[in-house]
């Protein structure tokens, strides 16, 4: 093979397929990992890469996955998501363990078990999708919010942990992605999750794609440490302007 490969998670549907087809279209050879394996498959088969079942929930899954992928130029860590929109006083404790084990600890999973690929690569790069809300705090959103601060927290620690390494770090925080993030995080609610993006242009999936894109076909000396992005109606995870 000779095209670079890239592997993103989470990329049956949303910023991931987006970013798969994306990365495809720059030359790279993608590894698509995701649960849904007919999703992933039908989009491997579209642009010419590999689909492997992963859930980055569990350790045995993690594995197989990494062992079908020997070499790795790109990981686009974007597997993760939200459960519920609840305060503290009622927090579901199952749905927070859900967050914060496919949020944080599946990323370390991941990113763990590639970097010696991506090191011996010569000119690697780890792209973590997090949120706005990896740095504000909002109501109701505490288990997410929590959730994206120690991913991100985990990312920039990385960033330090790698210098003099062959290795590029960027995050990617995206604001308002009309996505199926929203029908997720209300358990398949169609209306309720239509009511969040009710009124607003919001980002699509090929935005946040163009942006992690254009990050990793920088020159190799080229860091983009942090890459914030909204749609301009926007100001901040709770301010929202809906014409």
């Amino acid at each position: 093979m000779t095209r670079p490969i890239a592997v993103v998670t989470g990329a049956s549907a949303g910023i991931g397929e987006a970013t798969a087809r994306r990365l495809a279209a720059e030359g790279f050879h993608v590894v698509l990992g995701a649960r849904r394996l007919d999703l992933l498959q039908t989009i491997a088969d579209d642009i010419g890469g590999t689909a492997v079942e992963l859930d980055v929930t569990s350790p045995s899954s993690v594995a197989a996955f990494l062992a079908a992928v020997p070499e790795a130029r790109v990981l686009v860590n974007n597997a993760g998501g939200a459960r519920g929109l609840d305060p503290v006083l009622s927090a579901d404790e199952e749905d927070w363990r859900w967050m914060w084990e496919t949020n944080v600890l599946g990323t370390l999973r991941v990113t763990k078990g590639l970097l010696p690929a991506l090191i011996a690569s010569g000119d690697g790069h780890v792209v973590t999708v997090t949120s706005v809300a990896a740095f504000e705090a909002y109501d109701n959103g505490s288990g997410y919010t929590s959730a994206k601060h120690a991913q991100s927290a985990l990312h920039r620690t990385l960033r330090g942990e790698l210098l003099g390494q062959p290795v590029r770090v960027t995050e990617v925080l995206p604001g308002m992605v009309e996505t199926d993030f929203s029908v997720n995080r209300f358990a398949g609610d169609a209306d309720r999750a239509a009511a969040v993006y009710a009124g607003v242009e919001a980002l699509t999936a090929d935005d946040v794609a163009d942006v992690i894109a254009f990050a990793v076909t920088r020159p190799s000396h080229v860091n983009l440490d942090r890459i914030e992005l909204k749609p301009r109606a926007q100001a901040s995870a709770s301010r929202v302007h809906r014409g």
